[in-house]
């Protein structure tokens, strides 16, 4: 069996040219464009490169972006100023303050001050308890963006047996309730699980998400199982690798995600979508 190959790049295309149709509607309707407002604190290239793809894409589809940067120094205090001016702001819909913070900052705080109702992350302690509750809210944008990978597969998760394997609050444990909630029989594996292989080798779903290279082998998979590899590793040659050995993996798996171009484009295009759904939640309050 050779596995076929989940495009994230051209289904992040189809779900932002379904954004841009829901932002063109929005704007005849109300007269403003949804509102994207991210606040960068520092000078950490990785996040000024994340930022700036961020704020370009929200324009592709008609959604008002902006960047609030904030210096390296910046205060607990100023940065929930920032956030508190943004909560009360009409014209913001969605907030998303960039992670990592420098250290000297409480990033849960930050979080704890956000808005349920803008939190376009899906990181606040309101928004967790809706997705655990299986309640509409918004949602982490990186494993909304593979429930809509695996919707593209077509596979039936009721019943089905998903292996989670990490349990870190941005992916891990929402993804899992995002299976649940589509009646999968889930295992949330992590570090201290005992025989992994012996998991992964059960599941027709595996959804790699621990951050360490090649840590699933590929002859764990089992045959036509669908993989969703997150991980993003470099190699000793500085080759970009996932958490999952693709080559044995795609060997054995119906369909599978590469790295990079899987899972990596969908986070922004579901950053995106949830910025409309946030517009549209506080338009029919």
């Amino acid at each position: 069996m050779t596995a076929k190959i989940i495009d994230g790049k051209a289904i992040a295309a189809e779900v932002k040219a379904e954004v841009a149709e829901r932002v063109k509607a929005f704007v005849e309707k109300h007269g403003r464009a949804p509102g994207l407002d991210v606040v960068l604190v520092g000078d950490d290239p990785a996040s000024q490169v994340y930022v700036g793809s961020k704020e370009k894409q929200a324009g592709t589809v008609g959604i008002r972006g902006a960047v609030h940067r904030m210096p390296s120094d910046t205060t607990q205090e100023a940065l929930e100023a920032k956030v508190r001016e943004l909560n009360a702001a009409p014209d913001v819909d969605g907030i998303l303050v960039q992670l990592p913070l420098p250290k000297h900052l409480d990033s849960q705080r930050v979080i704890d001050v956000l808005e349920p109702g803008k939190d376009v992350d899906g990181l606040t302690p309101i928004s967790t308890g809706l997705l655990w509750s299986d309640r509409p809210g918004l949602r982490p944008c990186t494993p909304w963006g593979c429930m809509r990978l695996l919707q593209h597969t077509g596979i039936e998760l009721e019943g089905a047996r998903a292996v989670v394997i990490g349990r870190s609050a941005l992916v891990g444990k929402p993804i899992a309730a995002m299976l649940l909630a589509k009646n999968a029989t889930v295992t949330l594996a992590h570090s201290r699980t005992k025989d992994l292989a012996a998991r992964v080798r059960e599941a027709d779903v595996v959804i790699a998400a621990v951050g360490k290279a090649e840590l699933v082998r590929g002859d764990w998979i089992k045959d036509g199982a669908v993989v969703i590899d997150v991980g993003i590793n470099r190699s000793a040659s500085g080759k970009l690798i996932g958490d999952v050995e693709y080559a044995g993996a795609a060997e054995r798996a119906s369909w599978i995600t590469p790295v990079p171009g899987g899972v990596g484009p969908m986070t922004i295009a579901m950053l995106l979508s949830n910025t409309v759904d946030a517009a549209e939640r506080r338009a029919s309050w």
